[in-house]
């Protein structure tokens, strides 16, 4: 693997006259040097002869790093074909993957999809690979892909002494359009509907969001239901999820196609290199497990400075660059930011039924613990008061999950027509150019936005924002103008940006 894309490695094996030894060559890490002990043991113990002679095993191409415990089987292989116990004709054209135990069994490996995805492209067929990631590989249009569960099932099935079927290929775009039923939903929530309402216009233009509100306010509840009213994901963002959890390795044996959007809500002691990726073998982070759906910071002042500032990157890029002295990697990472935080320290900084212990600095060095260029990437900050007694007693339901995510549709359909021809994707995309062209807005929401920024303290960094809030809101309407009304809900969307948080 290379970021999340996999290539071709040729495994050589030479069984020559010696004294005995098993020596692995081509940049090989700990895991494959380790091999031979693995291999050794599975051919013995499966009842094959093992040479007592000198072998080596060469990984190529040699100048790329390799990974993993995955050249077990192909090595055990080669070492059977050199000493005619396989036949060789077999191997042509056909990919072998799969971590062998001592008895011989094999053990599933992380990429099994990238890795289908890579032979497809290399005009290769067949695929050899332990059963619990053949149904992944099998999503792979064209693949033929066996399922193995041991060296000895493996080498019959080369030797044609046994018949594996391939596994059927269970999936495709039309049986993705079923999208699995959501256990989060928004009927759960109480109250709260100016939150709501805020996650919906939110979802609908892609904007990153965040919300302060005193502890036990719903913020957590809210943010765990935002992947229910996201648009359901297409077939290709399926696959650009599924590949990412596959090569991280926490892909579930019975989920081949991921058909949810993904939920990511790390710890605040979280590394950068645990958020954006990084380690000595680069492997992805949060933000690109979160790709193509939600990463959720809760208490987002508690996160280490520098763990914060690692995302402006990722958040404007909408993608990961991971640079080390072997190669420099790559992983998408396109997802909706959403984050939580109390208003002040000891969190009841206006809350009308607790007193707040705060001090005006105490307040501001708090909430100034967030940047002013993270602050700039977040289009919606709201503020999510404690529930009152009345609304959690009322039995009355609020509005499902798929009624406002059909509304969630309509939205971003109208702004992938109106960026056709662009690589904007959202409202929450647009650069100046496109808030120029795409929200003129007429003399007297102009005056209200005016007003807004002069009187209420808001910032000049809320203006841009304003008017894409305003768009989505618009879209949501149906409207292709922007009307008054749509710039002033805009504007009730940007509370850090208040004065009376400053003072």
């Amino acid at each position: 693997m290379l970021g999340i894309d996999a290539y071709i490695v040729k495994v050589e094996v030479d069984v020559a006259g010696g004294m005995p030894s098993f020596s692995t060559v081509g940049l090989p890490d700990n895991a494959i040097k380790e091999s031979r002990d693995r291999v050794t043991a599975a051919i013995k113990n499966s009842g094959f002869y093992f040479p007592p002679t000198r072998i080596t095993a060469n990984l190529a191409p040699a100048d790329i790093r390799k990974a993993g415990s995955a050249f077990d089987l192909p090595i055990a292989i080669g070492v059977m074909a050199a000493t005619n116990q396989v036949n060789p004709a077999r191997l042509e054209n056909a990919i072998i993957l799969g971590e062998l135990a001592l008895d011989g069994s094999i053990r599933g490996i992380q990429g099994g999809l990238p890795i289908a995805i890579a032979a497809k492209e290399n005009g290769i067929q067949d695929l050899i690979l332990p059963a619990e990631n053949a149904r992944e590989a099998a999503i792979v249009e064209g693949m033929n892909v066996y399922p193995v569960a041991n060296l000895t099932e493996t080498v019959a099935f080369l030797n044609a002494d046994k018949e594996i079927a391939p596994v059927p290929r269970t999936l495709s775009t039309d049986g993705h359009n079923e999208h699995s039923e959501a256990h989060l939903d928004l009927l759960d929530v109480k109250g709260q509907e100016h939150a709501k309402r805020a996650i919906e216009v939110a979802a609908a233009g892609g904007h990153n969001l965040i919300m302060i509100g005193p502890p036990g306010s719903g913020k957590t509840m809210i943010a765990k239901r935002i992947p229910s009213i996201l648009p359901k994901l297409s077939i290709e963002e399926s696959l650009e999820t599924t590949k990412i959890q596959s090569i991280i390795g926490i892909l579930p044996s019975n989920t081949p196609l991921v058909v949810t959007r993904p939920y990511r809500s790390p710890h605040h002691t979280i590394s950068d290199a645990g958020l954006i990726g990084g380690g000595k073998v680069p492997r992805p982070g949060e933000v690109s497990l979160a790709h193509n759906g939600v990463l959720f910071l809760d208490e987002l002042p508690e996160f280490r400075r520098n763990v914060l500032e690692v995302m402006r990157q990722p958040l404007e890029d909408r993608q990961v660059t991971i640079s080390r002295a072997a190669a420099s990697l790559t992983y998408p990472a396109n997802f909706m930011l959403v984050a939580a935080m109390n208003p002040c320290p000891c969190g009841f900084f206006s809350d009308p039924n607790r007193d707040c212990k705060c001090t005006p600095n105490q307040i501001q060095n708090y909430v100034s613990r967030i940047s002013g260029p993270l602050l700039d990437r977040i289009d919606i900050q709201v503020e999510v008061p404690a529930v009152k007694y009345a609304e959690l007693a009322n039995e009355t339901t609020g509005e499902p999950s798929a009624h406002v995510q059909e509304r969630v549709e309509t939205a971003r359909q109208a702004q992938q027509q109106r960026f056709a021809d662009t690589v904007i994707h959202a409202n929450a995309n647009m650069e100046s150019k496109q808030i120029r062209e795409y929200c003129k807005i007429d003399s007297q929401a102009q005056d209200l936005l005016r007003i807004a920024i002069n009187q209420l303290g808001l910032s000049a960094r809320a203006y841009d924002r304003i008017l894409k809030v305003a768009r989505t809101i618009a879209d949501l309407d149906g409207n292709p103008h922007i009307e008054t009304v749509h710039v002033s809900e805009a504007i009730q969307y940007r509370s850090l940006d208040r004065s009376f948080w400053k003072k």
